[in-house]
């Protein structure tokens, strides 16, 4: 929904915001990374470990709404939904519950709100903005949104971010080329190896 969509402070504040609401278990981390970065590049279709067709429908049209697609590549660009599904099948296990239960609750409103269609992402784009305000302020959307922030602009590796669409919109380069002075704790840096340098 466009009057949703992430500001870029917003997203920095959202991705910052992990560190203090979740427990990260790192080797967890570097082996789901390594599994999405496989699957990722193979040739084969990408398959999903956690989420079922119907699962991966909704959460797609939803994270597609908190990240939209426009001008610019948005959540579904991305792959966020594959990040999401790696993300609660490894390093964020301990919020799979709550996810799961939320994804059910979730469905189960929307089609409550919406009996003729079959899902949400069966509504149009209109309808799921309409019934997104209705949600918004649950537990489920905020962490949602979180995941969509994080599968966005998150390392590639982990499954998200694909083809770098989230840190490009970031204006962010992923080069590790580093030249002193790294900050003001070495603005006097000099080559000691340089004659006629000295601090």
């Amino acid at each position: 929904m466009k009057e949703h969509a992430l500001s870029r402070r917003d997203a920095l504040r959202s991705l910052s915001a992990i560190a203090g609401v979740t427990a990260l278990n790192w080797a967890e981390i570097a082996r789901a990374g390594h599994d999405a970065h496989a699957a990722v590049q193979s040739a084969g279709p990408i398959e999903y470990t956690l989420l079922v067709p119907a699962d991966v429908a909704d959460v797609e049209a939803l994270t597609s709404q908190i990240i939209p697609s426009d001008e610019t590549p948005g959540a579904r660009e991305a792959g966020v939904t594959y990040f999401i599904d790696r993300a609660m099948g490894s390093f964020m296990a301990h919020w799979r519950p709550s996810f799961m239960a939320g994804l059910a609750g979730f469905q189960a409103a929307a089609r409550a709100a919406h009996p003729q269609a079959a899902s949400f992402a069966a509504l149009s784009p209109d309808q799921q903005t309409d019934f997104l305000h209705t949600v918004e302020k649950t537990p489920f959307f905020e962490q949602a949104r979180l995941l969509t922030c994080c599968g966005m602009f998150a390392s590639p590796a982990y499954g998200g971010n694909r083809d770098n669409v989230g840190w490009n919109l970031l204006g962010f380069e992923d080069k590790h080329i580093f030249e002193p002075p790294f900050g003001y704790y070495d603005r006097g840096y000099y080559d000691r190896d340089e004659p006629g340098k000295t601090p």
